[in-house]
């Protein structure tokens, strides 16, 4: 079944019984970026009891708080029975088969997944934080969020169009077309 395009505004798919909407953040600054993230995309709906339902196009970005070569990102919507845990380490698994080594916080990477927001699901643990602490803070993580969900709030940080606005001096472009 293909994919909503990314530019359609209609609502997404209803969920299916005992699904919840998992929005998930992906960048990499090392290697061939491009095909790694376009195949991080194809290991996603491989994610059991998940189906992937949407995907933003690529955005280039300047590093923040990072050093090394420009991002590329995007964000993808899965609909899962998976609990949020199961959920992400089927994601650092997925990092670990693309080469993540995490020698440092914010070093460059082959492949980062971070899990944004898990329904209505608020979290802080040390294993897991959900909102994501930094998403609203994030040009590279609103912007193709913003495409897949042009209306979505950001607990408890208000409406992600508004947060995006205050970020105009981060560097942040699509490079792939809608």
């Amino acid at each position: 079944m293909p994919l909503p395009d990314p530019a359609d505004t209609k609502p997404h798919p209803r969920l299916q019984h005992g699904e919840v909407s998992a929005w998930i953040g992906l960048g990499a600054n090392l290697g061939a970026r491009h095909r790694t993230l376009e195949q991080a995309i194809d290991a996603l709906r491989q994610v059991p009891r998940s189906r992937l339902t949407a995907r933003s196009r690529l955005w280039r970005s300047a590093p923040v708080d990072a050093v090394g070569p420009d991002f590329l990102n995007a964000v993808a919507r899965l609909e899962t029975r998976l609990t949020s845990i199961e959920l992400l380490e089927r994601m650092q698994a997925i990092e670990t088969r693309f080469g993540r080594e995490r020698p440092y916080p914010n070093a460059p990477r082959t492949l980062d997944l971070d899990l944004l927001l898990f329904g209505r699901q608020r979290c802080d643990t040390a294993v897991l934080q959900l909102p994501h602490p930094r998403m609203h803070q994030r040009a590279f993580v609103l912007a193709p969020l913003l495409e897949l969900a042009p209306e979505i709030e950001i607990p408890p940080y208000g409406r992600a169009r508004a947060l995006l606005h205050a970020l105009q001096h981060q560097s942040c472009t699509a490079v792939s077309p809608s």
